[in-house]
């Protein structure tokens, strides 16, 4: 705002909430509170006749109105709408990613469920599978066989020409998230976040750290060379998201939003980068050479920064919390200090996970889990924290020599898992989704308990390592006193 300001223009704000807007600056009084629809848009645009309109701060709902808003005669400021749906447009985006030698994971588009089985048979599974111009992951899912696919087709998606599905190979690696501002020509980089938990939990409900603390200087230099070239081969101007996965094989693009994320408030914020007004900058017309940032990735900032989600759990009834490709968190906290554990349990109790350096910890785990989260058990006994599991884990745990409690699954005796979270015997959960549809049952109800009896139900063994880790930096600085 203060941007437009500055460059002479009145700033008009369409907001669906009044208590985000602030009182800082001298703004129109000219103030939209209500959720907006394409109509609505099209009458303020109307009524208020602007030199253009800049969709890169309204998420993936003002990208997907740039197109219906340039119909009607409306100028779209900043990146323009060709490159908005080079993009978004599977093909055309990779035509290009071929063209600058970005890579990619192995991929295809699919209009019906035949084509999406041929599709997922030449990539392999898994695979992830979404719809095209999607909101916040929805209806995205990791499907691991035919039949998960079928299923998905008839019944999570409408398929057709004019709305494909997008069937990726899934890697399994770290996330890496960066945001960028570009001028067409200058690329400045805040900083660069490597992503908790790995690749398949959506970015927004994943915990991140700044600076980023696995990743060797080649990477980082490839990160931003990537990034670079595809800031200026989209010719943005503005602000770009882009997702990487780093894995076993390489660096590859997961996705790129040609727009603001969650994380520019987070990354302006840590490294003093004032980004939403640098993009405006840009969109206006000034050369970023002039901005007092150099091109390329800034200078690290001191100590360590992490973004935890906040989930609103315990008021979704019958909401699953299980972490996956969509999103389910409603908000975010940031925790700081001079050492990445301090950082990480300030987040963690900032998000209203309650960190405690003892008690009792039930494991529920799937199969293809088990062998990971035994070491984490460990780590949690090593600690003197109880186990409890049933029986299908605790004979996993029982032969790496590891005490276990044994308590009876959902439905079979007196001694319950559900009954053991009910009486605030439990003070953590780890559970890992297992296919098949009672352990499903099963499953969801062993979340839910936990939800509504306050008790923090892990779903990602990432985001477990890292509690353990915050866990045992607390016992050991205690011992040490």
């Amino acid at each position: 705002v203060w941007a437009i300001q500055e460059a002479g223009y009145e700033a008009i704000i369409v907001n669906n909430n009044p208590e985000t807007v602030s009182t800082d600056f001298s703004i129109s009084d000219k103030l939209y509170f209500e959720p907006l629809t394409h109509e609505d848009v099209m009458n303020i645009v109307h009524n208020e006749n602007p030199k253009g309109v800049v969709v890169q701060f309204g998420g993936q709902t003002a990208i997907n109105l740039a197109d219906r808003l340039s119909e009607n005669g409306v100028q779209i400021l900043g990146t323009s709408l060709d490159d908005i749906d080079r993009a978004e447009d599977r093909k055309r985006f990779e035509a290009l990613l071929q063209e600058i030698k970005v890579p990619q994971p192995h991929g295809k588009t699919a209009t019906n469920e035949d084509e999406a089985l041929a599709n997922a048979r030449h990539i392999g599974f898994p695979v992830l599978v979404r719809p095209s111009y999607v909101l916040g992951g929805r209806a995205m899912e990791i499907v691991y066989d035919e039949s998960e696919l079928k299923n998905y087709m008839r019944n999570a998606v409408k398929a057709s020409p004019e709305h494909p599905v997008l069937i990726d190979s899934y890697l399994t690696g770290k996330e890496i998230e960066v945001d960028a501002i570009c001028d067409g020509e200058n690329v400045i980089i805040p900083g660069i976040m490597e992503h908790i938990e790995r690749a398949g939990v959506h970015s927004g409900d994943s915990m991140a750290v700044y600076p980023p603390v696995n990743l060797s200087q080649d990477e980082i230099d490839m990160l931003v060379d990537y990034t670079e070239r595809l800031a200026k081969g989209l010719n943005i101007i503005g602000i770009i998201n882009i997702q990487f996965v780093l894995s076993k094989a390489g660096i590859f693009v997961l996705e790129v939003n040609p727009r603001s994320s969650r994380t520019v408030p987070f990354l302006s914020k840590i490294t003093e980068v004032p980004m939403a007004r640098l993009a405006m900058h840009a969109i206006l017309g000034t050369n970023l050479a002039d901005s007092g940032f150099p091109p390329g990735l800034q200078p690290e900032k001191d100590g360590y920064y992490v973004k935890a989600p906040v989930f609103s759990f315990s008021k979704l009834k019958n909401v699953d919390i299980t972490l996956g490709p969509e999103m389910k968190s409603t908000g975010e906290v940031m925790g700081k200090d001079e050492t990445l554990n301090k950082a990480l349990y300030k987040s963690l109790v900032a998000s209203g996970l309650d960190v405690k350096d003892h008690g009792t910890a039930l494991f529920t785990i799937a199969d293809k889990d088990k062998d990971e989260a035994v070491e984490l058990a460990k780590r949690f006994s090593q600690c003197g924290y109880r186990i409890l599991s049933t029986s299908g884990t605790a004979d996993a745990l029982k032969k790496a020599g590891i005490p276990v409690v044994i308590v009876d699954k959902v439905g079979e005796g007196d001694n319950t898992l559900l009954r053991s979270i009910q009486n605030g015997n439990v003070q953590i959960v780890v559970n890992t989704m297992t296919k098949g549809k009672e352990v499903e049952r099963d499953g969801f109800r062993i979340r839910r308990e936990s939800v509504e009896n306050g008790v923090p139900c892990l779903t990602s063994l990432d985001t477990a390592r890292t509690l353990i880790e915050v866990i045992e930096s607390m016992t050991f600085n205690m011992n040490e006193m």
